[in-house]
């Protein structure tokens, strides 16, 4: 079975916490519920994104800083 996980807002997604910094998570990591995969930046403000199950993520549907609307799939979770 797998699970999305959706953009919470509007903004620009971004996979790391900075730019020198790696990736939350790639497709092939577990993840356990609310752990950290992105961040949504909506007018110089961030918004964690957090997976709402446990799983492995399968693949991010979106590259880092797309553009993103509100319910937008992100990642697509496997488990």
């Amino acid at each position: 079975m797998s699970t999305e996980i959706l953009s919470p807002l509007p903004g620009t997604f971004y996979r790391k916490p900075a730019p020198d910094q790696p990736a939350y998570k790639e497709a092939g990591d577990a993840v356990a519920k609310g752990d950290v995969i992105g961040l949504v930046e909506v007018m110089k403000t961030f918004y964690e994104v957090k997976a709402d199950a446990d799983g492995e993520i399968e693949a991010f549907l979106v590259e880092n800083e797309d553009a993103v609307q509100a319910g937008q799939p992100l990642a697509k979770l496997k488990g």
